[in-house]
C-alpha cells in the first residue's frame, strides 16, 4: 500500500542517475506500474551545473524527482573532497532550488554514512548524524538542503546495495568464488544489505505520497559483511572458503562505520510498506540471475 498521493504538480516522474544501478530500476519499476518517467543520465544532467539544471526540471515540471544520482566512490571522495562536496552537497541544492520554482517534489537517496557507527543498537531517522568520512559529509549536506523544502521534501536513507547489475559487493563475491579457492571478508562492520529492485519500489512510493522528512529505507535484518557473504554462497551453492577478519585487514583512505544499522521507523506510520527481510531479498536477486542452488558443493 502507499500514501495518499500528493495532489501538486500533474507531470510525470523523474529519475536522476537513471542510467546507475538503482536508477535503472527505478526506470524499470516505474514501466511496470505504467507510470510516467523522466529519466536523466550523466551526459543530460549534470548536477553541478546550476543552471543547466533549472533548466532541464523546469522545462519538464515533474511532481516529484527521485534524486539517485550520486557519487558513490568512497574512498574517491575521501581523496577529492571538493568534489564530493561538489557533487553530493552542492549539486542536490542545485536540484533543491530548481524543485523549489517548479513545485516538484523531491525524493534524495542517502546513505548510512552520515552516521559514525559507534551507536550501540540501530540508528533511528532521529539521530543526530556524525559522518567520519568526506562521502558522508557530502551527503549530508545534500540532506540538509532538501530538508528545506519542508513538505516537499523526502530523505530516503539507505545501504549495502545489491543487485544483478552495476557495482556491488553481491557481484563483487560471485566474481572472487571464481577466481580465488578461499576469500577473506570483514567481520566486524554490520549493516543491512538492501536490494535495489525492493529500494526502488520503495523510492515511487515516496515519490507519489505526502509523506516528508528523512525515512530509513532498507530491507530488514542485520548482518556483517563476512555473514553476507556467506548466504550468498549458501543460497547460490556456491563451495568457497570464506575467512572473517577485521577492518584493519583492509585499509582504505575512508573510514567505514562499524555500525551502520538503519532502522525503520517511519515507512509503516506513514502508509508505505517495509521492505521485506535481506535473505528473502537475497534469494529474489539470485533467482533473477538463476542462481539459485544452481552450482553444486563439492
Amino acid at each position: 500500500m502507499s500514501a495518499a498521493a500528493n495532489p501538486g504538480s500533474p507531470g510525470p516522474l523523474a529519475v536522476t542517475g537513471a542510467a546507475g544501478m538503482l536508477g535503472r530500476e527505478i526506470v524499470a519499476a516505474s514501466r511496470d506500474r505504467g507510470v510516467e518517467l523522466v529519466g536523466w543520465d550523466r551526459d543530460s544532467f549534470d548536477v553541478t551545473d546550476s543552471e543547466a539544471v533549472r533548466r532541464v526540471v523546469t522545462s519538464v515540471c515533474p511532481r516529484a524527482v527521485i534524486h539517485s544520482a550520486a557519487w558513490t566512490d568512497v574512498d574517491g571522495c575521501e581523496s577529492d573532497p571538493q568534489r564530493a562536496f561538489l557533487v553530493n552537497g552542492r549539486g542536490t541544492a542545485h536540484l533543491v532550488e530548481a524543485c523549489r520554482e517548479s513545485g516538484s517534489r523531491l525524493v534524495m537517496v542517502s546513505t548510512d554514512y552520515v552516521f559514525s557507527g559507534d551507536k550501540d543498537g540501530a540508528y533511528v531517522e532521529s539521530d543526530a548524524a556524525g559522518p567520519i568520512s568526506a562521502y558522508g559529509w557530502s551527503k549530508l549536506v545534500g540532506e540538509e538542503a532538501v530538508c528545506s523544502l519542508g513538505a516537499d521534501g523526502v530523505v530516503a536513507r539507505t545501504s549495502w546495495l545489491f543487485g544483478d547489475r552495476g557495482r556491488n559487493f553481491l557481484l563483487t563475491m560471485l566474481r572472487l568464488a571464481e577466481e580465488r579457492p578461499e576469500i577473506s571478508v570483514i567481520d566486524d562492520q554490520i549493516g543491512r544489505p538492501t536490494f535495489v529492485a525492493d529500494l526502488a519500489s520503495a523510492l515511487l512510493d515516496l515519490a507519489v505520497s505526502a509523506a516528508s522528512g528523512v525515512f530509513h529505507v532498507t530491507n530488514r535484518g542485520e548482518v556483517s559483511w563476512y555473514g553476507f557473504a556467506r548466504k550468498i554462497f549458501e543460497v547460490a551453492a556456491i563451495d568457497v572458503k570464506t575467512i572473517p577478519v577485521t577492518s584493519d585487514t583492509f585499509r582504505r583512505p575512508a573510514r567505514r562505520p562499524h555500525n551502520s544499522v538503519l532502522e525503520d521507523t517511519r515507512m509503516t506510520g506513514s502508509g508505505l510498506d517495509a521492505l521485506p527481510d535481506w535473505p528473502d531479498a537475497l534469494r529474489r536477486c539470485l533467482a533473477r540471475m538463476e542462481l539459485v542452488g544452481d552450482r553444486t558443493e563439492s
